[in-house]
């Protein structure tokens, strides 16, 4: 009965003696971050008919900013001088090109015709103001491309000077690369186009200059 009752002894101390140890560890208690900021989602605002209607009247009505491409409808000569790379030797041609709004006045249609390299051309773009970002924005296409060129910007309307920015794929690396085009309105007859493109080093060139001349 002694042997069986020792073994037992032996392990209920042992079982003390551990639980005595687990009341001595202390627990370690972190500090609370106070400094997290909680994201708080913002409600949904639902815009109510009467503010959807008015706004998309907006949108679809003609301004003043129309008006003044409407002022441009006609037949326009052009001479144009293009460089294919910065520092190349300028080549000259000239064309003629339509202007004339579409679609209730709100957009501008081009049609340009012409000869480049002794081969016929044809380029037809369009020019809107977007009624929702105040902005200029336009698109070309032509008969020596595949892609469409997308450009927008705004008019400084104490220089009469329309700048534009946008991005076209090179058909060579196809990558990226951005693009830029300046319209200067000399008078309501005599116009100047200068586009400008990014070589293959990064810099940005000039690659065209559009002298344009309403025809009386």
């Amino acid at each position: 009965m002694k042997k069986s009752v020792l073994p037992l002894l032996l392990i209920a101390i042992s079982f003390a003696s551990c639980k005595n140890e687990e009341t001595k560890v202390e627990t370690e208690v972190k500090p609370v971050d106070t400094t997290t900021e909680i994201a708080v989602e913002e409600p949904i605002t639902i815009p109510d008919s009467a503010t959807i209607n008015k706004a998309m009247m907006d949108y679809m009505t003609p301004n003043e900013a129309h008006m003044n491409l409407a002022k441009e409808n006609g037949i326009w000569d052009e001479e144009l001088t293009m460089w294919m790379h910065a520092g190349a030797t300028p080549q000259t041609s000239k064309a003629t090109a339509e202007y004339k709004m579409i679609l209730n006045g709100m957009h501008q249609e081009m049609t340009h015709k012409g000869d480049f390299m002794g081969m016929p051309f044809e380029g037809r773009g369009t020019m809107s103001f977007d009624n929702a970002t105040q902005e200029y924005v336009s698109t070309w296409v032509d008969n020596m491309s595949s892609g469409v060129t997308n450009m927008r910007g705004k008019l400084d309307k104490e220089t009469n000077i329309l700048k534009m920015e946008g991005q076209s794929v090179d058909p060579v690396t196809k990558q990226l690369k951005r693009m830029k085009e300046v319209i200067t309105y000399i008078d309501s007859n005599n116009h100047k186009l200068e586009m400008y493109d990014t070589g293959y080093d990064g810099i940005e060139f000039k690659t065209m200059e559009i002298i344009l001349k309403r025809r009386k």
